[in-house]
Protein backbone atom coordinates (compact mmCIF):
# COMPACT_ATOMS: atom_id res chain seq x y z
CA UNK A 1 0.00 0.00 0.00
CA UNK A 2 2.81 2.38 0.90
CA UNK A 3 4.65 1.74 -2.37
CA UNK A 4 1.48 2.29 -4.37
CA UNK A 5 0.66 5.54 -2.52
CA UNK A 6 4.23 6.77 -3.05
CA UNK A 7 4.06 5.95 -6.77
CA UNK A 8 0.75 7.80 -7.20
CA UNK A 9 2.12 10.79 -5.25
CA UNK A 10 5.21 11.00 -7.47
CA UNK A 11 3.05 10.86 -10.61
CA UNK A 12 0.82 13.65 -9.29
CA UNK A 13 3.82 15.87 -8.52
CA UNK A 14 5.31 15.25 -11.98
CA UNK A 15 2.07 16.36 -13.63
CA UNK A 16 2.37 19.75 -11.91
CA UNK A 17 6.12 20.37 -12.12
CA UNK A 18 5.97 24.18 -12.04
CA UNK A 19 3.72 24.23 -8.97
CA UNK A 20 5.84 21.55 -7.28
CA UNK A 21 9.06 23.47 -8.05
CA UNK A 22 7.71 26.70 -6.58
CA UNK A 23 6.54 24.91 -3.43
CA UNK A 24 9.92 23.19 -3.08
CA UNK A 25 11.61 26.59 -3.48
CA UNK A 26 9.88 27.87 -0.35
CA UNK A 27 11.33 24.98 1.66
CA UNK A 28 14.77 25.44 0.04
CA UNK A 29 14.87 29.07 1.16
CA UNK A 30 13.88 28.11 4.71
CA UNK A 31 16.46 25.30 5.01
CA UNK A 32 19.22 27.42 3.45
CA UNK A 33 18.42 30.31 5.80
CA UNK A 34 18.64 28.11 8.92
CA UNK A 35 21.95 26.51 7.84
CA UNK A 36 23.50 29.84 6.80
CA UNK A 37 22.45 31.58 10.01
CA UNK A 38 23.75 28.74 12.20
CA UNK A 39 27.02 28.64 10.24
CA UNK A 40 27.41 32.41 10.55
CA UNK A 41 26.75 32.14 14.29
CA UNK A 42 29.46 29.49 14.62
CA UNK A 43 31.80 31.66 12.55
CA UNK A 44 31.24 34.74 14.71
CA UNK A 45 31.64 32.71 17.89
CA UNK A 46 34.85 31.13 16.62
CA UNK A 47 36.21 34.51 15.56
CA UNK A 48 35.51 36.21 18.90
CA UNK A 49 36.74 33.29 21.01
CA UNK A 50 39.87 33.12 18.88
CA UNK A 51 40.47 36.81 19.55
CA UNK A 52 40.12 36.22 23.30
CA UNK A 53 42.36 33.14 23.25
CA UNK A 54 44.98 35.06 21.26
CA UNK A 55 45.62 37.12 24.37
CA UNK A 56 45.69 33.98 26.52
CA UNK A 57 43.09 32.47 28.83
CA UNK A 58 45.27 32.69 31.93
CA UNK A 59 44.72 36.43 32.26
CA UNK A 60 42.82 38.82 34.51
CA UNK A 61 42.21 42.28 33.14
CA UNK A 62 41.66 45.29 35.36
CA UNK A 63 40.31 48.26 33.44
CA UNK A 64 38.98 51.66 34.32
CA UNK A 65 35.23 51.89 34.88
CA UNK A 66 32.84 54.77 35.35
CA UNK A 67 31.45 54.54 38.92
CA UNK A 68 27.80 53.44 39.04
CA UNK A 69 27.97 52.34 35.39
CA UNK A 70 26.52 48.95 34.58
CA UNK A 71 28.65 45.86 34.60
CA UNK A 72 28.73 45.53 30.84
CA UNK A 73 31.47 46.97 28.65
CA UNK A 74 28.81 48.81 26.66
CA UNK A 75 27.56 50.70 29.72
CA UNK A 76 31.12 51.55 30.69
CA UNK A 77 32.05 52.62 27.16
CA UNK A 78 29.04 54.95 27.01
CA UNK A 79 30.14 56.57 30.26
CA UNK A 80 33.69 57.06 29.02
CA UNK A 81 32.46 58.33 25.65
CA UNK A 82 30.41 60.99 27.41
CA UNK A 83 33.66 62.63 28.49
CA UNK A 84 34.12 61.12 31.94
CA UNK A 85 37.83 60.54 32.55
CA UNK A 86 38.94 58.00 35.14
CA UNK A 87 42.44 58.73 36.44
CA UNK A 88 42.57 56.49 39.51
CA UNK A 89 44.20 53.36 38.05
CA UNK A 90 47.95 53.77 38.50
CA UNK A 91 51.20 51.85 38.29
CA UNK A 92 51.28 51.75 42.09
CA UNK A 93 48.07 49.66 41.94
CA UNK A 94 49.85 47.24 39.62
CA UNK A 95 52.75 46.94 42.09
CA UNK A 96 50.38 46.14 44.97
CA UNK A 97 48.38 43.57 43.01
CA UNK A 98 51.58 41.84 41.87
CA UNK A 99 52.01 40.77 45.51
CA UNK A 100 48.97 38.45 45.39
CA UNK A 101 50.09 34.79 45.46
CA UNK A 102 48.39 33.75 42.20
CA UNK A 103 49.87 36.60 40.12
CA UNK A 104 52.71 35.49 37.85
CA UNK A 105 53.34 38.61 35.78
CA UNK A 106 51.62 41.78 34.58
CA UNK A 107 51.76 44.76 32.27
CA UNK A 108 50.07 48.16 32.38
CA UNK A 109 48.85 49.91 29.25
CA UNK A 110 47.56 53.22 27.96
CA UNK A 111 46.82 54.52 24.49
CA UNK A 112 47.29 57.85 22.80
CA UNK A 113 47.66 59.42 19.37
CA UNK A 114 50.46 61.67 18.16
CA UNK A 115 51.98 63.11 15.00
CA UNK A 116 54.89 60.90 13.93
CA UNK A 117 57.56 62.36 11.62
CA UNK A 118 60.43 60.89 9.60
CA UNK A 119 62.15 62.11 6.43
CA UNK A 120 59.48 64.69 5.65
CA UNK A 121 56.65 62.22 6.31
CA UNK A 122 54.04 63.26 8.91
CA UNK A 123 51.42 60.75 10.03
CA UNK A 124 48.90 60.62 12.87
CA UNK A 125 49.66 57.29 14.54
CA UNK A 126 48.18 55.47 17.53
CA UNK A 127 50.63 54.86 20.35
CA UNK A 128 50.35 52.05 22.88
CA UNK A 129 52.34 52.50 26.04
CA UNK A 130 52.96 49.15 27.71
CA UNK A 131 55.18 47.61 30.35
CA UNK A 132 58.03 45.39 29.17
CA UNK A 133 56.29 42.05 30.05
CA UNK A 134 53.67 42.82 27.39
CA UNK A 135 55.69 40.96 24.75
CA UNK A 136 55.52 37.71 26.77
CA UNK A 137 52.06 37.96 28.35
CA UNK A 138 50.25 39.05 25.20
CA UNK A 139 51.87 36.29 23.13
CA UNK A 140 53.11 38.86 20.65
CA UNK A 141 56.12 38.07 18.47
CA UNK A 142 58.82 40.26 16.96
CA UNK A 143 59.66 40.13 13.27
CA UNK A 144 63.05 41.78 13.75
CA UNK A 145 64.96 43.68 16.42
CA UNK A 146 64.00 43.60 20.10
CA UNK A 147 61.40 44.80 22.55
CA UNK A 148 62.26 47.38 25.19
CA UNK A 149 63.34 46.24 28.65
CA UNK A 150 61.95 46.92 32.11
CA UNK A 151 64.99 49.10 32.80
CA UNK A 152 64.19 51.22 29.74
CA UNK A 153 60.59 51.55 30.90
CA UNK A 154 61.60 52.64 34.39
CA UNK A 155 64.22 54.97 32.94
CA UNK A 156 61.69 56.64 30.58
CA UNK A 157 63.76 55.65 27.54
CA UNK A 158 62.78 57.00 24.13
CA UNK A 159 62.59 53.67 22.31
CA UNK A 160 59.86 52.41 19.99
CA UNK A 161 58.71 49.16 18.39
CA UNK A 162 56.72 49.53 15.18
CA UNK A 163 53.68 47.67 13.91
CA UNK A 164 54.06 46.40 10.30
CA UNK A 165 51.60 48.93 8.84
CA UNK A 166 53.32 51.82 10.61
CA UNK A 167 56.65 50.67 9.22
CA UNK A 168 55.19 50.70 5.69
CA UNK A 169 53.65 54.14 6.17
CA UNK A 170 56.82 55.74 7.51
CA UNK A 171 59.73 53.81 6.01
CA UNK A 172 58.32 51.88 3.07
CA UNK A 173 61.08 49.50 1.96
CA UNK A 174 63.84 51.54 3.62
CA UNK A 175 65.84 50.46 6.67
CA UNK A 176 64.13 51.22 9.94
CA UNK A 177 66.10 49.58 12.75
CA UNK A 178 68.21 52.03 14.79
CA UNK A 179 66.59 54.98 12.99
CA UNK A 180 65.28 58.01 14.88
CA UNK A 181 61.67 59.11 14.43
CA UNK A 182 59.90 62.06 15.97
CA UNK A 183 56.80 61.38 18.10
CA UNK A 184 55.21 64.65 19.10
CA UNK A 185 58.19 66.74 20.16
CA UNK A 186 60.35 63.78 21.25
CA UNK A 187 62.85 61.74 19.25
CA UNK A 188 62.53 57.95 19.55
CA UNK A 189 64.92 55.19 18.49
CA UNK A 190 63.30 52.35 16.54
CA UNK A 191 64.51 49.10 18.12
CA UNK A 192 62.12 46.48 16.73
CA UNK A 193 59.28 45.47 14.42
CA UNK A 194 56.23 43.42 15.44
CA UNK A 195 54.97 40.45 13.45
CA UNK A 196 51.66 41.05 11.71
CA UNK A 197 48.77 40.34 14.05
CA UNK A 198 45.76 42.09 12.57
CA UNK A 199 42.81 43.64 14.32
CA UNK A 200 41.72 42.59 17.81
CA UNK A 201 38.39 43.88 19.18
CA UNK A 202 38.50 46.99 17.00
CA UNK A 203 42.21 47.75 17.51
CA UNK A 204 44.56 47.21 14.60
CA UNK A 205 47.70 46.10 16.40
CA UNK A 206 49.66 46.36 13.14
CA UNK A 207 48.94 50.08 12.88
CA UNK A 208 50.44 51.11 16.23
CA UNK A 209 53.74 52.14 17.74
CA UNK A 210 54.64 50.50 21.05
CA UNK A 211 56.59 52.56 23.58
CA UNK A 212 57.35 52.19 27.31
CA UNK A 213 54.27 53.03 29.37
CA UNK A 214 56.12 55.47 31.65
CA UNK A 215 57.62 57.26 28.66
CA UNK A 216 54.20 57.75 27.11
CA UNK A 217 52.76 58.88 30.45
CA UNK A 218 55.43 61.39 31.46
CA UNK A 219 57.02 62.62 28.23
CA UNK A 220 54.12 62.68 25.78
CA UNK A 221 50.70 62.64 27.49
CA UNK A 222 51.67 64.28 30.78
CA UNK A 223 49.58 61.96 32.97
CA UNK A 224 50.21 59.45 35.77
CA UNK A 225 47.38 56.95 35.25
CA UNK A 226 46.79 53.96 32.96
CA UNK A 227 43.72 52.57 31.21
CA UNK A 228 44.13 48.89 31.98
CA UNK A 229 46.43 46.36 33.58
CA UNK A 230 46.63 42.72 32.47
CA UNK A 231 47.72 40.09 34.98
CA UNK A 232 48.93 36.58 34.18
CA UNK A 233 48.02 33.97 36.79
CA UNK A 234 49.70 30.74 37.88
CA UNK A 235 46.51 28.76 38.47
CA UNK A 236 43.73 29.54 36.01
CA UNK A 237 41.23 27.40 37.92
CA UNK A 238 41.07 30.01 40.70
CA UNK A 239 41.30 33.05 38.40
CA UNK A 240 37.78 34.19 39.30
CA UNK A 241 38.62 34.05 43.01
CA UNK A 242 41.85 35.96 42.34
CA UNK A 243 39.88 38.65 40.47
CA UNK A 244 37.65 39.08 43.54
CA UNK A 245 40.74 39.39 45.77
CA UNK A 246 42.11 42.05 43.40
CA UNK A 247 38.85 43.96 43.63
CA UNK A 248 39.09 43.97 47.44
CA UNK A 249 42.68 45.28 47.30
CA UNK A 250 41.77 48.02 44.82
CA UNK A 251 38.81 49.14 46.92
CA UNK A 252 41.16 49.62 49.85
CA UNK A 253 43.70 51.47 47.71
CA UNK A 254 41.02 53.71 46.13
CA UNK A 255 39.14 54.20 49.42
CA UNK A 256 35.92 52.66 48.11
CA UNK A 257 33.48 51.18 50.63
CA UNK A 258 30.59 50.48 48.23
CA UNK A 259 31.17 48.11 45.27
CA UNK A 260 28.62 50.13 43.27
CA UNK A 261 31.14 52.98 43.32
CA UNK A 262 34.00 50.93 41.86
CA UNK A 263 36.12 52.90 39.39
CA UNK A 264 37.60 49.68 37.97
CA UNK A 265 36.44 46.30 36.77
CA UNK A 266 38.44 43.08 37.21
CA UNK A 267 37.52 40.24 34.84
CA UNK A 268 39.22 36.90 34.33
CA UNK A 269 39.37 35.59 30.77
CA UNK A 270 37.79 32.36 32.02
CA UNK A 271 34.78 34.34 33.25
CA UNK A 272 34.69 36.34 30.01
CA UNK A 273 34.63 33.14 27.96
CA UNK A 274 31.75 31.77 30.05
CA UNK A 275 29.76 34.97 29.53
CA UNK A 276 30.51 34.96 25.81
CA UNK A 277 29.42 31.33 25.55
CA UNK A 278 26.06 32.13 27.17
CA UNK A 279 25.56 35.20 25.00
CA UNK A 280 26.36 33.32 21.79
CA UNK A 281 24.01 30.48 22.71
CA UNK A 282 21.17 32.96 23.28
CA UNK A 283 21.95 34.80 20.04
CA UNK A 284 22.11 31.52 18.11
CA UNK A 285 18.68 30.48 19.42
CA UNK A 286 17.24 33.86 18.44
CA UNK A 287 18.75 33.70 14.93
CA UNK A 288 17.51 30.12 14.46
CA UNK A 289 14.03 31.18 15.55
CA UNK A 290 14.06 34.07 13.08
CA UNK A 291 15.37 31.89 10.24
CA UNK A 292 12.77 29.21 11.07
CA UNK A 293 10.03 31.69 10.20
CA UNK A 294 10.94 31.16 6.55
CA UNK A 295 10.44 27.42 7.08
CA UNK A 296 7.00 28.05 8.53
CA UNK A 297 6.20 30.25 5.53
CA UNK A 298 7.30 27.36 3.32
CA UNK A 299 4.98 25.07 5.30
CA UNK A 300 2.07 27.43 4.77
CA UNK A 301 2.93 27.39 1.07
CA UNK A 302 2.77 23.59 1.08
CA UNK A 303 -0.63 23.66 2.79
CA UNK A 304 -2.07 26.20 0.35
CA UNK A 305 -0.80 24.32 -2.70
CA UNK A 306 -2.11 21.05 -1.29
CA UNK A 307 -5.56 22.56 -0.73
CA UNK A 308 -5.56 23.82 -4.32
CA UNK A 309 -4.48 20.36 -5.45
CA UNK A 310 -7.31 18.73 -3.49
CA UNK A 311 -9.85 21.04 -5.10
CA UNK A 312 -8.49 20.45 -8.61
CA UNK A 313 -8.38 16.68 -8.10
CA UNK A 314 -11.72 16.27 -6.36
CA UNK A 315 -13.15 14.27 -9.27
CA UNK A 316 -10.00 12.09 -9.33
CA UNK A 317 -10.37 11.42 -5.58
CA UNK A 318 -14.03 10.48 -6.04
CA UNK A 319 -13.16 8.16 -8.93
CA UNK A 320 -10.43 6.42 -6.91
CA UNK A 321 -12.80 5.91 -4.00
CA UNK A 322 -15.49 4.61 -6.34
CA UNK A 323 -13.17 1.89 -7.69
CA UNK A 324 -12.05 0.70 -4.24
CA UNK A 325 -9.57 3.14 -2.69
CA UNK A 326 -10.33 3.89 0.92
CA UNK A 327 -9.77 7.06 2.97
CA UNK A 328 -6.42 5.76 4.26
CA UNK A 329 -5.13 5.37 0.67
CA UNK A 330 -6.10 8.95 -0.18
CA UNK A 331 -4.62 10.27 3.10
CA UNK A 332 -1.36 8.41 2.46
CA UNK A 333 -1.11 9.73 -1.11
CA UNK A 334 -1.41 13.39 -0.12
CA UNK A 335 0.86 12.99 2.90
CA UNK A 336 3.51 11.45 0.66
CA UNK A 337 3.22 14.43 -1.68
CA UNK A 338 3.89 16.79 1.25
CA UNK A 339 6.80 14.66 2.51
CA UNK A 340 8.39 14.42 -0.96
CA UNK A 341 8.18 18.20 -1.37
CA UNK A 342 9.86 18.81 1.99
CA UNK A 343 12.56 16.17 1.35
CA UNK A 344 13.39 17.71 -2.02
CA UNK A 345 13.43 21.15 -0.39
CA UNK A 346 15.67 19.87 2.39
CA UNK A 347 18.12 18.30 -0.08
CA UNK A 348 18.48 21.39 -2.25
CA UNK A 349 18.31 23.65 0.80
CA UNK A 350 21.32 21.90 2.36
CA UNK A 351 23.33 22.42 -0.82
CA UNK A 352 22.35 26.09 -1.08
CA UNK A 353 22.93 26.62 2.66
CA UNK A 354 26.43 25.13 2.50
CA UNK A 355 27.29 27.25 -0.55
CA UNK A 356 25.98 30.41 1.14
CA UNK A 357 27.92 29.60 4.32
CA UNK A 358 31.09 29.10 2.27
CA UNK A 359 30.47 32.43 0.51
CA UNK A 360 30.10 34.23 3.86
CA UNK A 361 33.41 32.72 5.04
CA UNK A 362 35.19 33.70 1.82
CA UNK A 363 33.94 37.30 2.00
CA UNK A 364 34.85 37.58 5.71
CA UNK A 365 38.36 36.24 5.13
CA UNK A 366 38.84 38.56 2.16
CA UNK A 367 38.13 41.45 4.54
CA UNK A 368 40.87 40.29 6.92
CA UNK A 369 38.73 38.40 9.45
CA UNK A 370 40.00 34.91 10.38
CA UNK A 371 36.58 33.37 9.77
CA UNK A 372 36.11 29.62 9.94
CA UNK A 373 33.76 27.87 7.53
CA UNK A 374 31.68 25.69 9.85
CA UNK A 375 28.57 23.67 9.00
CA UNK A 376 27.77 21.36 11.91
CA UNK A 377 25.92 18.02 11.51
CA UNK A 378 23.51 19.36 14.15
CA UNK A 379 22.46 22.22 11.85
CA UNK A 380 21.84 19.79 8.98
CA UNK A 381 19.80 17.36 11.10
CA UNK A 382 17.91 20.18 12.80
CA UNK A 383 16.91 21.93 9.57
CA UNK A 384 15.93 18.67 7.86
CA UNK A 385 14.01 17.42 10.91
CA UNK A 386 12.12 20.68 11.29
CA UNK A 387 11.37 20.75 7.55
CA UNK A 388 9.91 17.23 7.59
CA UNK A 389 7.84 17.94 10.69
CA UNK A 390 6.52 21.15 9.12
CA UNK A 391 5.81 19.32 5.85
CA UNK A 392 3.78 16.64 7.63
CA UNK A 393 2.07 19.14 9.97
CA UNK A 394 0.98 21.43 7.15
CA UNK A 395 0.23 18.55 4.77
CA UNK A 396 -1.98 16.55 7.10
CA UNK A 397 -4.93 18.96 7.02
CA UNK A 398 -5.27 19.01 3.21
CA UNK A 399 -4.71 15.23 3.23
CA UNK A 400 -7.52 14.75 5.76
CA UNK A 401 -9.76 17.00 3.67
CA UNK A 402 -9.04 14.86 0.62
CA UNK A 403 -9.57 11.61 2.56
CA UNK A 404 -12.90 12.76 3.98
CA UNK A 405 -14.47 13.62 0.62
CA UNK A 406 -17.69 11.75 -0.18
CA UNK A 407 -17.13 9.84 -3.44
CA UNK A 408 -20.61 10.68 -4.82
CA UNK A 409 -20.19 14.40 -4.15
CA UNK A 410 -16.62 14.26 -5.48
CA UNK A 411 -17.68 12.64 -8.76
CA UNK A 412 -20.38 15.28 -9.10
CA UNK A 413 -17.87 18.12 -8.56
CA UNK A 414 -16.63 18.52 -12.18
CA UNK A 415 -19.96 17.76 -13.83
Amino acid sequence: MIANSLKIALMALKRNRVRTSLTVLGVVIGIAAVITVMSAGEGVQGFVLNQVETFGTDLIQVEIKVPSAGKTSTDNAMGLASGIEITTLKLSDQAELNNLPNIKNSYAAIMGQQLVSFGGQNKQIYLMGVSAPFIDIDKTKLATGRFFSDEEDRGLANVAVLGPKVKEKIFGESDYLDKWIKIGHQKFLVVGLMESRGASFGFDMDDMIFVPVRTLQKKILGIDHVQWISFQVYDNSIAKQTAEEMSQVLRELHDIDNPDRDDFHATSMTEALEILGSVFWAISLLLIAIASISLIVGGVGIMNIMYVSVMERTYEIGLRKAVGANSKNILAQFLWEAIIITLLGALFGIVVGILMSALVAIVANSQGFPWRFVVTPFSLFLSCGVAIVIGIAFGVFPAKTAASLDPVEALRYNR
